[in-house]
């Protein structure tokens, strides 16, 4: 008997959930009065996304962090009994000087920029079981072995190039089990764009973080997604203003394998910068300062197999529970699934 089509929400939330050393993100959760923890628990009681990719939270292989702000959010809000959050490159020293300036153990000389282990990360928490072992983790792959990679001219030196990770944070393509089908998530965080100089370092490998993808489903890197699947994560990378190479991110949104919902809230073209090319309402950074302003920059792709029922943004306007929050939209998606309403294949 064929099976009916039920919503599923599937979001990412770059939540600003870094602290200035390890162990403080934790401290924070388990004093259970932190304003922001409890602004982000609130919302996400409200929107309950099924499936929830957090960029900007901080790493520790114990995944504490994370556990005490689900088992937090589960007080309100949806329960999260998967997680997933693998070791990641942010913070973890190279031993190389990677930025060239005859110093070593800087923050620009790890692997991804950071001030300790595991400093803003990414984790994935889901209402559905995650196939962990089925997972690829993309983030140790070597920078400059991308094909058409733009690291040649970002002044790396040799042999910081042989250890250099493309990812800042992590690429991951990690399935999941939702009611007998399997969903793929293509998760990822990429580094600013910004926080260099000419040589255009971080741009250049903000641009190779974002095309990465199109190389992935192409089958030149891993495995593709056999099925539906989602794109989803911060970019760093508006298409139309800020700073970086927005090449690589209008590569992505008009690539036919996937589709751009444009989620959006009228409230962001409220707050629009003068000098704003692109749609004000597709905003889902609300950064006080004019440079770069507020832009577009964290994203959900589904494949172009799957049907969207509904999408949107939760925009942290100006005195808000979302701006209590992050300075960063939660970007959500509703999807029909099973995606083709048919059977319990």
């Amino acid at each position: 008997m064929p099976l009916a089509a039920e919503p599923l929400r599937v979001a990412t939330w770059h939540v600003e959930l870094s602290r200035k050393g390890p162990g403080l993100l934790l401290r924070d959760i388990l004093r259970g009065d932190d304003p922001q923890v409890e602004a982000v628990a609130l919302l996400l009681a409200e929107a309950r996304p099924d499936i929830l990719l957090l960029t900007d939270i901080d790493h520790d292989l114990d995944l504490a962090a994370l556990r005490a702000l689900r088992d937090r959010v589960a007080e309100g809000g949806p329960a999260y009994p998967h997680l997933y959050g693998p070791k990641q490159t942010s913070g973890r020293g190279s031993g190389q000087d990677v930025d060239g300036d005859g110093r070593m153990g800087e923050p620009e000389d790890s692997l991804g920029f950071g001030f300790f282990t595991g400093e803003g990360g990414i984790a994935l928490l889901s209402r559905h079981p995650i196939d962990a072992d089925a997972a690829q983790d993309f983030s140790g792959f070597l920078w400059r072995d991308l094909p058409g990679t733009l690291i040649g001219g970002a002044e790396v030196p040799q042999a910081a190039q042989s250890v250099l990770p493309l990812s800042s944070t992590a690429h991951w393509a990690v399935p999941v089990n939702v009611h007998g089908a399997r969903l793929t998530l293509l998760a990822f965080s990429a580094s600013p764009p910004v926080f260099d100089g000419p040589e255009d370092r971080n741009g250049r490998r903000n641009h190779d973080e974002v095309i990465f993808w199109q190389h992935h489903l192409d089958g030149r890197i891993g495995t593709p997604p056999e099925g539906p699947f989602v794109l989803l994560g911060n970019a760093n990378l508006d298409p139309s203003d800020g700073q970086g190479r927005p090449a690589a991110i209008r590569s992505l949104l008009t690539d036919p394998r996937l589709q751009d919902p444009r989620q959006g809230d009228p409230r962001a073209a409220e707050e629009a910068n003068p000098e704003q090319t692109g749609d004000p309402a597709l905003d889902t950074a609300n950064w006080d300062d004019p440079d770069p302003g507020n832009l577009r920059v964290d994203y959900v792709l589904p494949s172009a197999d799957l049907n969207v029922r509904d999408s949107g943004t939760i925009w942290p306007a100006p005195d808000t529970l979302a701006a209590r929050a992050s300075r960063h939209a939660l970007v959500w998606v509703d999807l029909d699934w099973p995606p083709a309403a048919t059977s319990g294949e």
